[in-house]
């Protein structure tokens, strides 16, 4: 067989005879007719300026660069499209064009001998990349998490008809912003998520929408309520499994996204949990 230097000249030259003596028909190129040496690579295609019957160096002796004499042909070539097409960066990209492999058995059973990249035919565009696609591609990347709870704590107690301030630590991968990419197909799509609202079951029934991150309590607010995002118990946690209440904070992350000529929004849901103990106030007489 060629060693891969032999194999990428051959190869190159192979693509320089189809792309000046060979016609493309509609549903690919019109190549399949000829010989194929049984160690080197497919002929029956003439390169200009070369005598004979040859493709890159091997002729129907088996004679020139890379090949192998005295080897009986192949009885059969033919051309089919790369399955599945080479991806961007591989030496057989061509540009997003659809790429076809030569392809020779023995006659012999069928068997495999040797395949060469003869061309890509530039009527016809590998199927288009769905920009939306890749935008989730990108979302997967992010590693969205829920909400990072930073109020309420799962230590100590909270206390019937006291405020109780919520409020979440903010990251990228738990609250926002995050950018990523990610490319496919030639395709590049930027996201940037942020959680745009956090809804907050706090366990006695109630439910909370917060459309921020909380604001976090400082000692001298006092008994005053959360300026943004809290709650006031009128129940103890007393009755409830493990003598706690669990409070679930679910954040709706919003995902704006372009590339490939588009744009879009997504929307991906992530939540966390806090179990929170809630007593009542004793007065002592």
């Amino acid at each position: 067989m060629l060693k891969k230097g032999a194999r990428a000249a051959a190869a190159a030259l192979v693509l320089l005879a189809t792309a000046t003596s060979v016609t493309y028909a509609a549903d690919g190129p019109d190549i399949s007719k000829g010989s194929c040496d049984l160690m080197s690579f497919c002929v029956g295609v003439k390169v200009p300026g070369k005598s004979g019957d040859r493709s890159g160096g091997g002729g129907k002796n088996g004679k020139g660069t890379g090949a192998s004499s005295g080897k009986k042909a192949a009885q059969d070539c033919h051309v089919r499209k790369m399955d599945p097409q080479p991806p961007p960066g591989s030496e057989y990209y061509r540009g997003g064009k659809v790429v076809y492999e030569r392809v020779c058995d023995t006659g012999q059973g069928g068997g495999l001998v040797d395949s060469q990249i003869v061309g890509a035919d530039p009527a016809q565009d590998v199927p288009a990349v769905d920009p939306a696609v890749v935008a989730q591609q990108v979302v997967d990347k992010m590693r969205l998490e829920g909400p990072d709870i930073a109020s309420p704590r799962a230590t100590g107690r909270y206390t019937v008809g006291v405020p109780v301030w919520m409020w979440v630590n903010q990251g990228p991968t738990t609250y926002g912003p995050n950018t990523a990419s990610a490319s496919a197909g030639g395709v590049t799509v930027t996201a940037t998520a942020k959680v745009s609202e956090i809804v907050w079951r706090m366990g006695d029934g109630s439910t909370v929408t917060c459309t921020g991150p909380g604001t976090p309590y400082r000692g001298s607010s006092d008994m005053v309520e959360s300026p943004s995002c809290g709650h006031r118990y009128s129940t103890t946690s007393a009755d409830a499994p493990g003598g706690k209440y669990t409070v679930t904070a679910t954040s709706t992350w919003t995902i704006d996204w372009q590339g490939g000529g588009q744009s879009g929004q997504l929307e991906e849901i992530r939540q966390s949990d806090m179990q929170v103990a809630v007593g009542e106030l004793q007065v002592v007489r």
